[in-house]
């Protein structure tokens, strides 16, 4: 008899043991901290792994506790597919990634593996599910962005001839990515496009670049690099006594801007698809509340919201049912106008579109402030998806 109760003891002991790890889900995160973005890969992965520890605090995602394991791999690619091997070797059910270089990689790796991928890079391609299946972002792909801002300009535009566009890119994947929808939809709304140049992302001088272009006189100029090299440019610009408006991509122009560049920041283009801090939204209020009301850059609201997006995709999958990673992938397409406390504008995934949005924040960047000028919300058009 003693040695049944034993065994009975042992039984419900494994069962016990079983049923706390099946309430534990893996997630991967894969960051830069440092390497070439490390400037803006380390407060995303600080947003993401922020929220990892919110929802954490409120009991969990269904019933389920999440353990993020972060990775910096350094925005190296090859890191970046060591760490992911490491991942699904400890039963990963999602990933949260960064960089164009390194989603591009798995893109084929992840669909096959079923792995829903939330990341920071947010090239259009990524956007169509009969290519990637299994990849998702929080965040209008780099070609709306581009798009929003050439619909503001020419909306506002009081000339008569054709407002005057020049490029400014890295010749790099993230950089390139919107090269060819920017051009496009430029010469769909009557931009005289009248010049490119390549501009790396550790530029410390771009005078050459920009001397080439002053002589084509471009009212605006697209720059697709980071805070670092578009800081560059702005001040070597004002160097040049240039007239010219700069936009700059999500990652282009941030609350570091001013401290880069200075004054030359002011009257340039910032274009975002997250509040900035002290946004008068539901979701301020928690992030204030969980960081001590210490002031976050726009990247760690949209890290934040990125995994509260995943996480509502998991609470949706475990109500159904079993999570995992086809169920998450599945639960995602079913969000409608979908908005993470406020943070970003609504999101919807379906099975054949994973636009999250069309919609991109203007704001003007002075005096130290990021001055919200407009939401611009772009048609859902077809031929748009993955270009």
């Amino acid at each position: 008899m003693k040695k049944l109760v034993a065994i009975a003891v042992a039984a419900m002991f494994l069962l016990t043991a079983g049923q706390a790890f099946a309430k534990e889900l893996y997630i991967g995160v894969l960051s830069d901290l440092t390497g070439g973005t490390a400037a803006v890969g380390t407060p995303y992965g600080a947003g993401v792994m922020a929220a990892g520890k919110y929802l954490n605090s409120q009991g969990g995602v269904a019933g389920y506790t999440l353990k993020l394991d972060q990775v910096d791999y350094a925005y190296k690619v090859q890191q970046a597919l060591s760490a992911y091997k490491k991942f699904k070797g400890n039963g990963m059910v999602a990933l949260q990634g960064w960089g164009t270089g390194d989603t591009e990689a798995l893109t084929k790796t992840v669909a096959k593996d079923k792995i829903p991928t939330f990341s920071a890079s947010y090239s259009a391609h990524l956007t169509d599910p009969t290519k990637a299946p299994y990849n998702f972002f929080i965040a209008a792909d780099y070609s709306t962005q581009a798009r929003g801002a050439l619909k503001y300009i020419k909306n506002n535009w009081k000339e008569k001839r054709a407002p005057r566009l020049a490029l400014l890119y890295p010749d790099h994947p993230y950089g390139l990515s919107p090269i060819p929808a920017i051009k496009a939809y430029a010469k769909e709304l009557g931009f005289d496009l009248v010049g490119e140049e390549v501009v790396g992302l550790r530029a410390m001088d771009a005078t050459t670049q920009l001397l080439s272009l002053q002589k084509k006189k471009p009212d605006f100029a697209w720059i697709g690099g980071t805070t670092s090299s578009a800081a560059v440019i702005m001040k070597d610009a004002k160097k040049l006594k240039m007239d010219t408006v700069f936009i700059s991509n999500i990652w282009g122009a941030d609350e570091n801007i001013f401290k880069l560049a200075g004054d030359a920041a002011n009257g340039n283009i910032s274009l975002q698809t997250a509040v900035v801090w002290g946004a008068d939204v539901p979701g301020m209020k928690v992030l204030k509340e969980f960081t001590g009301n210490e002031a976050q850059m726009t990247h760690f609201i949209r890290g934040f919201a990125s995994m509260m997006t995943m996480a509502e995709g998991i609470k949706i999958a475990a109500a159904k049912g079993e999570v995992t990673g086809p169920s998450i992938k599945a639960a995602l397409e079913t969000l409608k106008d979908y908005s993470p406390m406020g943070l970003t504008p609504p999101l919807t995934y379906t099975g054949k579109d994973h636009r999250p949005n069309l919609s991109v924040n203007i704001y003007k960047l002075m005096d130290g402030k990021m001055e919200l000028q407009e939401t611009v919300t772009l048609d859902r058009r077809a031929d748009w998806l993955g270009i």
